[in-house]
């Protein structure tokens, strides 16, 4: 991870780097790039002062937080972008600090994202967040995910650092799915992945999503919902 005198700097260079390497994240974050610049940087700051009180992320290092944290939300957003090609509802599942829905909102806000998370002071924070940075296409519902109304509403499920791809947890996120929508799962090493997904009898398409300044693999697996 490199050194950097003002460890914003990453954050604006790793914002390059992603419209560099994908024409589709270039289309959403190169014309909005101060608007998104300013909105991440004002969320780095609110997780960093609620962190301690409510572990929101491992570490307190804003370099770690910036790359593990806010470019690895950001790295496959024009492959969400793509799979919104209807309706454009996201929802997050298992949001926590609000990643990676509350990056991906900042960089599409033409899309509509509900943060879906169980913990009550967790919850509260998303909310916060989203008042104070006026997402308007962010809402936020405190439930389980198998708890979350009403069923069938998302053109894509998104969920990151959540659970093990097995049938049950997939059943429960299909729940949430629209007929022909998408479950897209932030995942790391490619063997993992396989190994997750080798019981499972729905197919799945495994896409490398690089995060800026990141030595390790991270991929999104997209398994789509039949329609009925």
């Amino acid at each position: 991870m490199p050194m950097v005198s003002d460890n914003f700097d990453l954050l604006a260079e790793g914002l390059t780097l992603l419209c560099r390497d994908d024409s589709g994240a270039e289309k959403l974050l190169a014309p909005r790039r101060d608007v998104i610049f300013s909105l991440l940087t004002q969320y780095i700051t609110e997780i960093e002062q609620y962190n301690a009180a409510l572990s929101l992320v491992g570490s307190n290092d804003r370099q770690e937080l910036i790359v593990r944290h806010i470019l690895d939300s950001l790295a496959p957003v024009g492959i969400i972008s793509r799979l919104l090609a209807g309706s454009r509802t996201v929802a997050d599942v298992g949001s926590g600090a609000g990643l990676p829905g509350i990056p991906l909102a900042i960089a599409m806000p033409d899309a509509a994202f509900t943060l879906i998370e169980r913990k009550g002071r967790r919850a509260g924070f998303l909310r916060h967040v989203q008042e104070t940075l006026r997402l308007a296409n962010v809402a936020v519902e405190e439930a389980e995910m198998e708890k979350a109304k009403p069923a069938g509403r998302f053109a894509v499920v998104t969920f990151r650092a959540f659970r093990p791809l097995d049938p049950k947890i997939l059943k429960g996120l299909f729940r949430l799915c629209a007929d022909g929508g998408t479950l897209a799962a932030y995942k790391g090493r490619r063997e993992k992945i396989e190994a997750e997904i080798a019981a499972l009898e729905t197919p799945c398409e495994i896409i490398p999503c690089p995060v800026p300044f990141l030595d390790e693999q991270r991929h999104m697996v997209c398994l789509k919902k039949n329609r009925e």
